[in-house]
C-alpha cells in the first residue's frame, strides 16, 4: 500500500480545488446568456408585437433618422441577438450590435433620468408609482455583453460545440 506524504496530499487538494473551480467558471456564463438573450428577447417580441410602426413613433420624436427602418432593425436586432446570446452563437459578434442598441437607447432616452434604474416616485392606496428610468440596468446589460464577448459562451454553448468540434477533427 502506498502513503502519500503530507506535500503530496496537498498538491492533490490543490489540484482538485483548481478543477473545481476552472469547471465552475467554465459554466459561469451560462445564466449570463440565459438573462441577457431573454432580456433582449423580450424587448424585441414587445416592439414587434405592439408593431414597429410604434416604436418608429418614439423613434421619430427622439429625432432619429429614417425611424420606420430603425425600428425594424432595433427590433430584429433585439431578437435574433436575442435569441443568439440565449443559446451562446456567435456570442462576440453579435454583442457589437446589441451594444448599439444599448448604447442608442443610453444616451437618446436613459441619460438624462440619471443612474437609477428604480425611482420611487409616490406610494398610495393606489399603488406604487415608478419614476423614468435610469441607465443602471443599461451599464448591466453592456457588462454582461462585454463578459459574454471576452470569456465566451462557455461550454453548453453553440460556439462552444463549434469550437469543440473545430478542435476535435483535427
Amino acid at each position: 500500500m502506498t502513503t502519500l506524504s503530507p506535500d503530496t496530499q496537498f498538491d492533490s487538494r490543490e489540484h482538485w480545488a483548481a478543477k473545481v473551480t476552472s469547471t465552475i467558471s467554465a459554466w459561469s456564463a451560462l445564466p449570463l446568456r440565459l438573462v441577457i438573450g431573454y432580456g433582449f428577447m423580450v424587448h424585441g417580441y414587445a416592439k414587434l408585437s405592439r408593431g414597429p410602426e410604434t416604436f418608429a413613433v418614439v423613434l421619430h420624436t427622439l429625432g432619429v433618422p429614417v425611424p420606420l427602418f430603425l425600428s425594424w432593425v432595433t427590433t430584429m436586432t433585439e431578437l435574433v441577438g436575442g435569441f443568439l446570446i440565449l443559446v451562446g452563437g456567435f456570442v462576440a459578434a453579435t454583442s457589437l450590435p446589441l451594444a448599439i442598441v444599448l448604447l442608442t437607447a443610453l444616451f437618446t432616452v436613459h441619460l438624462p433620468y440619471g443612474f437609477f434604474s428604480v425611482k420611487l416616485v409616490e406610494v398610495s392606496e393606489n399603488g406604487v408609482k415608478f419614476g423614468p428610468v435610469g441607465y443602471e440596468h443599461i451599464l448591466l446589460y453592456l457588462a454582461g455583453l462585454m463578459t459574454l464577448a471576452m470569456r465566451g459562451a462557455g461550454p453548453a454553448s453553440i460556439d462552444g460545440w463549434r469550437k469543440s468540434s473545430l478542435f476535435s477533427s483535427n
